[in-house]
């Protein structure tokens, strides 16, 4: 599932680039920037204006604008930003350039000939930032489409440190220990877990994030096609593996049924707002932003996360991202997605907060603190063993829909941890997506 769009981020007064170039050769020189003066480009995105995900990329673009002389306009879709590009690319009113939420709809794009490849600079830029996976993730049959200015590090999870220091716990550092700790804190009259099984998208990360630990980046990648079954008995084993603590009801808030009224946003208040309700709880980096927005506790000193913990020896990283794409092709659109690619793009947003980059060439230090900075740099330290959520690269009746497909059988399992038919409705549910 993509990274929620209603989370507001606290604004820090942001730098403004000088006129730098967007990328240098490998010999460090300089590429100078492209005169654009008189041209104009549209962007669309799913960052609305009731947070500060608009006005944070806001500042990149006024980068962008700043070394070209272009002027940028800038138009937020929301959640519905697939659905309206797709109305509007076939009578060509289309704009230029994309932020792409949804790995699933880039593909889908790229093979219906919407998207612009990008320019031989641009892919020398991505080559040179980023981490091979993420160049895999922007092509689609051998020609690169995307370029990903913006991820989210899923693969964290949330504690009050005062109900650990309650029950005389550590964080943990692999799943047995997750397990006791559970257990420990359960006994000391606190819930462990507030699990929003309200959200069906947020049961697919947990899935995910015990699977590519379990299973590995291989049979992750082959599940994520449907190379393999549901019925597979790595699917089994990752199902019996989230039943140890799904399938305690001292260990989820409210019990599984009160997780399955729970959505995200509350589930994040019930475990740091007084009176609290749970000692955790799992998501990704965006969490920070929830608890900023609906409690008083402070991220850093009252909210602290640990990454998710390790089921077989390898922490796992799931990863969701935003991707720019070209819709219209220009110089101007090739420019621009190029920028996308470099490092001071990515410091614009970065060093106000809300934002984790997957460009390596990015400097830690700019991001705002040492929460933020950790976050990001267990994402670059994942390296090409980063895996984007798998909900979303598959098709969206079967990983994105509400009431429907993986997020509704999860639900079933939260309330009913029974293995095997669990494993054969995915199954049935995934052979008909796939076909």
């Amino acid at each position: 599932m993509r990274t929620p769009r209603f989370i507001g981020v606290s604004l820090v007064a942001g730098l403004v680039l000088s006129a730098a170039a967007a990328c240098g050769d490998e010999g460090g020189e300089e590429t100078p920037a492209a005169d654009l003066k008189g041209v104009t480009l549209e962007v669309a995105g799913p960052w609305s204006a009731g947070g500060g995900e608009q006005a944070n990329f806001q500042k990149v673009l006024d980068g962008f604008a700043a070394e070209t002389g272009a002027k940028v306009n800038f138009t937020s879709n929301g959640d519905t930003l697939v659905t309206v590009l797709s109305s509007k690319i076939p009578g060509g009113g289309q704009p230029d350039v994309a932020m792409m939420p949804n790995q699933g709809a880039i593909n889908d794009f790229a093979k219906k000939n919407w998207l612009v490849p990008l320019s031989a600079e641009t892919q020398k830029a991505t080559d040179e930032n980023f981490s091979p996976i993420w160049k895999k993730l922007g092509t689609v049959d051998g020609t690169q489409y995307a370029v990903y200015f913006k991820a989210a590090n899923k693969s964290t999870v949330w504690y009050r440190p005062k109900a650990f220091e309650d029950a005389g716990v550590q964080p943990p550092g692999t799943w047995d220990d997750w397990v006791k700790i559970s257990q420990t804190i359960a006994d000391s009259g606190v819930a462990p877990l507030s699990i929003a099984g309200a959200d069906g998208w947020t049961l697919t990360d947990w899935f995910e994030n015990v699977y590519l630990s379990q299973a590995g980046p291989e049979n992750y990648d082959k599940l994520a096609k449907h190379e393999i079954p549901w019925t597979d008995d790595t699917v089994k084993a990752a199902l019996t593996t989230l039943a140890m603590l799904w399938g305690k009801k001292e260990f989820v808030s409210g019990g599984q049924q009160g997780a399955l009224s729970t959505d995200f946003p509350t589930s994040v208040v019930n475990t740091f707002k007084d009176p609290a309700k749970a000692a955790m709880v799992y998501e990704g980096d965006f969490v920070s932003g929830v608890i900023g927005e609906n409690t008083e506790a402070k991220v850093g000193t009252d909210a602290k996360f640990f990454p998710f913990p390790s089921v077989s020896g390898t922490a796992p990283v799931v990863s969701g991202g935003d991707a720019a794409v070209i819709l219209k092709d220009s110089k101007g659109a090739q420019e621009l997605v190029k920028y996308l690619a470099s490092p001071e793009a990515a410091k614009l947003w970065a060093e106000s907060g809300g934002m984790v980059s997957p460009n390596k060439n990015l400097e830690l230090s700019v991001y705002p603190d040492d929460i933020q900075r950790s976050i990001a740099k267990s994402l670059i330290d994942a390296g090409d063993n980063v895996r984007f959520d798998m909900s979303d690269l598959a098709p969206a009746s079967f990983g994105g829909t509400k009431g429907a497909g993986e997020w509704k059988i999860l639900q079933d399992f939260l309330k009913n941890p029974d293995v095997t038919a669990t494993a054969e409705a995915l199954e049935k549910a995934a052979a008909k997506a796939y076909e």
